[in-house]
């Protein structure tokens, strides 16, 4: 009867620490995941290792579908939800109590063979079970915000390497036009030479110019193909001859928000701080259990023993602590969580540092586009129309026009490489403030117009598009860790 009790009791036991609920999985990081990225992929943990390539061919490719074939097809995304998995694993077993064991002896002598039976369960795993369900919990939504690091950082190389192929993209023909240009150039000066009325130093300075211009060219073709060849990689189609149209480099309005709202965003949001808080919270677990470490092993159970009759009693089995007091191991987890609070602080100078760098040089470049789109573009495009009217008048020879369209093609060429640096400066504010989605709302888009005069022959012209295609509006999902919260 005494067996049968203390049986009951284990199992009870078990089944009532066994029935604590495991966090949910999948169900809350993918969420958290698109929420923090502003995207609307499918994003679906994959069993088996993803092909080279995938199957998506298109014409074109807009930057919220290179977004979303990024996050759908990036192997690093789906380790880091496989680590999540391990975490959801260990956070599982975590709720097991460890299984009992059984000790079976036998022995033959003299009169009747003796029977001894022994039943134990390590009870101070069970003590233990709520600190360690804690520290797994926390280390499983440590692993989450860890996922969600990678996925940002994805979502803004993809940004980063689309503005750099957009802007390859439309550098490109605008230097082929100032090649075009500097041939005119240099045969009305060949010509104005050969008829005794131009020097042989201005043939010589515009064959010169002419020869740069085209050295720049083959680097931007080059840089155009590289360009091309990393976003492939990055959307999950390295072998794809990656001659898609992309989007036309957008404009974008100042920012309104302020540098604090800003910095308060990147401090709520960073996953990298959310990630180190969760640490912070398991470390402290782990404290509490190493300083019960020097009971590990001890149990509690039934002996049975059966010579002519059954004897049943309890047992107790403990280790002494003599040499092992737990102190080293307390010493290691008090040296972990320390390590980990200077890697918070740490992080969050480090976070309030990119935010800021990536505020100013946003609202830098945007000043300057502005400038460029308003001063420069419509001044030099001024002036190309007065070289117009004083050659049709006859007032001005061929050269004064082909300079004027000259320059005005290397304003244009300024205005894309500023807008390059806008693009670019957006994908790092966004990633400072902790992703698209959670610092859209603090962003307003507007388009410029970039058409303010007619275009010039063989001058391509942007058409502008608004930057919330960059971010689009989306609310926060991602709240801050408190470790002290989950004690």
């Amino acid at each position: 009867m005494q067996f049968r009790t203390t049986g009951l009791a284990l199992f009870g036991a078990a089944c009532l620490l066994g029935a604590c609920q495991a966090p949910s999985h999948d169900s809350t990081v993918l969420p958290r995941i698109r929420g923090a990225t502003g995207s609307d992929a499918l994003i679906e943990f994959r069993n088996e290792a993803m092909p080279l390539d995938e199957a998506s061919p298109s014409a074109s490719l807009q930057l919220h579908e290179a977004v979303k074939r990024g996050l759908e097809t990036d192997p690093a995304l789906q380790a880091a939800l496989a680590r999540v998995r391990i975490a959801a694993a260990d956070s599982d077993q975590a709720r097991l109590l460890p299984n009992p064991v059984l000790n079976f002896i036998l022995r033959w002598g003299p009169g009747k063979p003796q029977f001894e039976l022994t039943l134990a369960q390590d009870f101070i795993e069970a003590l233990k079970m709520p600190r360690k369900i804690s520290a797994a919990d926390n280390r499983f939504r440590e692993s989450a915000a860890d996922a969600l690091t990678v996925a940002l950082d994805t979502v803004a190389q993809i940004q980063l390497q689309y503005a750099d192929a957009q802007s390859a993209s439309e550098l490109v023909p605008l230097l082929e036009s100032r090649v075009g240009l500097l041939d005119k150039l240099v045969g009305v000066s060949q010509d104005r030479l050969d008829a005794g009325e131009g020097t042989k130093q201005d043939v010589v300075t515009l064959r010169s110019s002419r020869a740069q211009v085209g050295v720049d060219l083959e680097a931007a073709r080059l840089a155009d193909r590289q360009n091309r060849l990393r976003l492939a990689r990055l959307i999950g189609e390295p072998s794809s001859p990656a001659t898609w149209a992309l989007d036309p480099l957008a404009s974008a309005s100042p920012v309104p928000a302020s540098e604090n709202l800003w910095i308060a965003s990147a401090l709520a949001n960073r996953p990298e701080l959310q990630s180190i808080s969760w640490r912070l919270a398991a470390l402290g677990d782990d404290f509490s259990l190493a300083k019960a470490s020097i009971w590990d092993g001890a149990s509690v159970g039934v002996d049975s023993q059966r010579d002519d009759q059954w004897f049943t009693g309890p047992s107790v089995s403990t280790p002494l602590p003599i040499f092992d007091t737990g102190k080293a191991r307390s010493d290691r987890a008090r040296a972990e969580t320390i390590e980990a609070r200077h890697d918070f602080t740490l992080a969050s100078r480090k976070a309030v540092e990119d935010t800021r760098v990536a505020l100013r040089t946003f609202s830098s470049s945007t000043e300057t586009l502005a400038r460029v789109e308003t001063d420069l573009i419509p001044l030099e495009r001024s002036r190309l129309e007065l070289a117009r009217d004083a050659f049709d008048s006859g007032q001005a020879d061929s050269t004064a026009l082909f300079l004027a369209e000259q320059d005005l093609r290397v304003a244009q060429i300024r205005e894309i490489e500023t807008r390059r640096q806008v693009a670019r400066s957006l994908a790092e504010l966004q990633r400072a403030a902790g992703g698209p989605g959670v610092s859209a709302p603090l962003l307003t888009a507007r388009a410029t117009s970039t058409a303010n005069a007619p275009a010039t022959p063989n001058t391509p012209t942007p058409t502008p598009t608004s930057v919330s295609v960059i971010a689009p509006a989306l609310t926060p999902v991602i709240t801050p860790a408190s470790p002290e919260s989950h004690k």
